[in-house]
């Protein structure tokens, strides 16, 4: 797998060049108890000036109305442009965002981004990483917090900061990945790259996710790119980031040296 790092450009929105512009891009946002977040999100979304983009929300039958909240999105934005996948209940982020790559494969989308519904993943950064997949012919970019010109936010805790920096630290050593953000939750791949890699053969269930993907990449020999980002917390709802999800991640990258063996 070929990693490079790229100082972002300076996006002007306004003029975004073909065939930037008119990329099929579908943005996949897994939803869970988001209804403080969500009408923010896909409005700062759809207001990037991109004629070929498309949201589709993969809700987890959050109880506080979320899937409501995205479904009267979609009749606000047009459903030839935003759909709403209801899921049975609480089935965790990697079985929510492998239900929606598929899906965006299946409706013709070319370029495949995930990103969070909290915020915290800017929409600003989409062309960018739209005109880096193209330009470099990458097979995927990672929106980092760990590279040149990054930043998180300065609410941010020490501790938070650390366990953070930690968990990157832990995962690269033990995979083996020279990923700096290797638990980055904010990407764009090519439609081509998930089909490599094999929705179907992805385990995970929480946010080790991530790494998975990271490293069937890295398997595959495919091209990677880090941009830096700014990643600010978020401001309304609650973090999904259970003692359970820590867990799951942190043993992930036992259960993928075991099976590579």
């Amino acid at each position: 797998m070929t990693i490079e790092y790229h100082e972002a450009p300076a996006a002007d929105l306004v003029r975004i060049p073909e065939p930037w512009k008119s990329s099929a891009v579908t943005v996949v946002l897994p939803t869970y108890q988001e209804a403080a977040n969500i009408s923010a999100m896909v409005e700062a979304i759809f207001n990037l000036p991109l004629t070929n983009l498309r949201v589709m929300v993969v809700d987890d039958n959050s109880p506080d109305g979320t899937g409501r909240i995205a479904e009267e999105l979609a009749v606000k934005y047009g459903q030839d442009r935003m759909s709403v996948v209801h899921r049975k209940g609480k089935e965790g982020l990697g079985r929510a965002y492998v239900d929606g790559m598929t899906r965006a494969i299946d409706g013709g989308a070319e370029f495949v981004a995930q990103m969070d519904c909290d915020l915290s993943h800017r929409p600003e950064h989409l062309p960018e990483m739209i005109g880096t997949i193209l330009s470099t012919n990458a097979d995927v970019v990672i929106g980092s917090r760990y590279i040149a010109c990054a930043s998180v936010g300065a609410e941010w805790p020490w501790h938070r900061k650390t366990l953070s920096a930690f968990a990157n630290l832990y995962v690269r050593r033990m995979l083996g990945m020279n990923i700096r953000d290797v638990t980055a939750g904010y990407k764009l791949w090519r439609a081509s790259a998930l089909q490599t890699i094999g929705l179907p053969r992805i385990h995970s269930t929480g946010y080790s996710f991530q790494v998975e993907m990271n490293y069937l990449a890295i398997k595959n020999n495919l091209k990677a790119i880090e941009l830096p980002i700014h990643f600010p917390d978020r401001q309304q709802g609650e973090s999904k980031m259970s003692l359970g999800v820590q867990l799951e991640s942190a043993l992930m990258p036992f259960k993928l040296r075991r099976h590579a063996r």
